[in-house]
């Protein structure tokens, strides 16, 4: 998946989280789950700017994918979010109780693929400090 699949699937989700909460849980309700979130809210965009300034930096280049030999799939993840969401039905009260957890997963996913994509960036720009520069410490064997 590309980049911006991936953030369409994103938005896709948040708006159907968005959608299944006002159905099951209320207006009231939802509101004071998004306000529990805050803090990972804050994280996720502290991270949005230290990506904002890795892209910056890495505009006039091809980005390199370093990621694509991750053995992570749709599937394996699928599993583990159903595995997560038999735990929460057991431990949070039920249905209400598991779905009001989605919208932590949701963050959190939004959080791993930002530091997976910083992460990333960053190794471009160490490739790229390497190729480009030819400085002696990168290459100890040249004379």
């Amino acid at each position: 998946m590309t980049n911006k699949q991936i953030g369409q699937l994103f938005l896709a989700t948040f708006v159907a989280i968005l959608i299944i909460y006002s159905i099951f849980l209320g207006n009231v309700k939802t509101i004071l789950l998004l306000l529990d979130a805050t803090t990972y809210i804050l994280i996720a965009l502290g991270l949005s700017f230290v990506l904002w300034y890795y892209k910056r930096k890495l505009k006039t280049v091809e980005i390199l994918d370093f990621n694509k030999n991750s053995n992570l799939t749709f599937q394996s993840t699928t599993l583990f979010f159903l595995f997560f969401q038999v735990i929460d039905y057991i431990y949070e009260g039920g249905f209400i109780g598991m779905i009001s957890q989605w919208f932590f997963y949701w963050i959190m996913g939004i959080i791993a693929f930002i530091v997976i994509t910083i992460i990333n960036y960053y190794k471009n720009i160490q490739y790229y400090k390497q190729v480009l520069t030819h400085d002696p410490k990168y290459y100890p064997y040249e004379s």
